[in-house]
């Protein structure tokens, strides 16, 4: 994945949480459905975050950015923010 594909993806999974959000607003959609996929939503996106982070920190420090890899959301999860 390069820089590109992962901001697109960040971009998608954006959208995604915004449309839970509206279709829970909406009554389409029920609490419980609409937590369990904004928290898988959200997780995915910590892990785009932190894969865009290690590419740029490579590519700052005169490394490949293609040799970061991303992290278990139990590592990603694991954070201080």
């Amino acid at each position: 994945m390069n820089d590109d594909d992962i901001l697109d993806r960040i971009n998608a999974l954006i959208d995604r949480e915004h449309q839970l959000r509206s279709q829970r607003a909406d009554g389409s959609l029920d609490e419980r459905t609409e937590h369990h996929e904004l928290h898988a939503a959200e997780m995915e996106l910590d892990q785009c975050w932190d894969l865009l982070r290690q590419r740029r920190a490579r590519r700052d420090f005169g490394g490949d950015p293609d040799e970061a890899v991303a992290r278990s959301t139990s590592v990603v999860e694991g954070y201080w923010q």
